[in-house]
């Protein structure tokens, strides 16, 4: 087996470990964190069939801004289900 394959068939399993892993965690951070991860390794694959360009836009959309903005809106929920008691 050649490295690039064996490299592959690694990406493959990571994909399909990180996906489900998303979809069956039953806290939302770590579903977030995964989705993330997710994206990142969906971008490398991309990368490895030799379409950069679109590798970079998931990179920089799926897991840049979507990630930013699915943490920001957790953080906003849990502020929001526990607010601090103001003095």
């Amino acid at each position: 087996m050649s490295v690039t394959l064996a490299f592959d068939l690694l990406l493959a399993a990571g994909l399909l470990w990180s996906a489900w892993r998303s979809l069956s965690t039953p806290r939302l951070d770590r579903a977030i964190i995964l989705f993330i991860a997710f994206g990142l390794l969906l971008a490398l694959a991309w990368a490895r069939l030799a379409a950069p360009d679109i590798g970079l836009a998931e990179a920089a959309l799926g897991a840049g801004l979507t990630g930013a903005m699915l943490l920001d809106a957790y953080g906003a929920l849990r502020r929001r289900h526990n607010p601090q008691e103001t003095p």
